[in-house]
């Protein structure tokens, strides 16, 4: 039993040394997919599925600390999600407020929540908000929780945005429209300022975006893992990363 685990720990440390800061992702998002079926293995329920998969984001969020890694985005609810059952759905919004509370009493991570944050109850939109004040000036990675959020619903508000504030300050709709950029709308973003993902994760061997960072994610590197959230370990990590460090980004060109 005892040399398995030796030998993974060795191969863990050796994936780990290989890689050197300036070939890691300034940016990594990570569709943290497959807690329910992780739960239905053990004959568990959704919710003990989403109560691991919370536990993991935080396990996660260490290993990019000791990384470096500057910006991790996490989906965590999308739109489509506001749809489950009432009471998986309760269970679920209860654990993310859970789960924001305990990330900010780690400390290890600057929250901020994207998403159609008025579509979700009070009492997490205010947990957010107060997450969001608290660990303004933490150390670590700037950690963005996608919570109901859909990537269609993104480009929709920036878009708005764009044209209601050409409307504040008295332009036309069709000046707007023939001098809307791609600069314009990358500004109202949920993640403006913020630089794209340099790499884009998903678990649980499903192999499409699911509307996640569709404008942010153009030039992105994707990395599609079998593993299940839950079960999602360090050596899959460092995995994913050796992967990317290997890949030469084009960027269009």
């Amino acid at each position: 039993m005892k040399l398995p685990r030796v030998m993974y720990s060795f191969y863990e440390h050796r994936l780990r040394r290989a890689l050197t800061p300036d070939e890691l992702p300034h940016h990594v998002g990570v569709l943290v997919d497959g807690n329910r079926r992780w739960a239905r293995q053990f004959g568990a329920s959704a919710e003990e599925g989403h109560r691991a998969g919370a536990r993991k984001i935080v396990e996660f969020l260490r290993w990019c600390d000791e990384l470096e890694i500057q910006v991790v985005t996490l989906y965590v609810l999308s739109t489509e999600n506001l749809n489950r059952p009432p009471e998986e759905l309760s269970a679920l919004l209860q654990i993310i407020t859970n789960l924001t509370r305990e990330l900010q009493d780690e400390g290890i991570c600057r929250i901020q929540a994207v998403g159609a944050l008025a579509t979700l109850p009070p009492q997490l939109q205010e947990q957010l908000a107060s997450s969001a004040r608290s660990t303004a000036g933490n150390p670590g990675p700037h950690l963005n929780i996608a919570v109901g959020y859909g990537g269609r619903q993104e480009i929709v508000d920036a878009v708005r945005e764009v044209f209601e504030d050409a409307a504040s300050r008295g332009e036309s709709l069709e000046r707007t429209a023939e001098a809307l950029s791609i600069e314009d709308i990358s500004a109202h973003l949920y993640t403006r300022g913020q630089p794209d993902p340099d790499l884009l994760i998903r678990t649980s061997g499903e192999q499409r975006l699911s509307g996640f960072l569709m404008w942010q994610s153009a030039y992105s590197e994707f990395y599609f893992c079998e593993a299940l959230w839950p079960d999602f370990r360090r050596v899959d990590f460092l995995r994913a990363l050796r992967d990317y460090a290997r890949r030469q980004r084009r960027f269009g060109g």
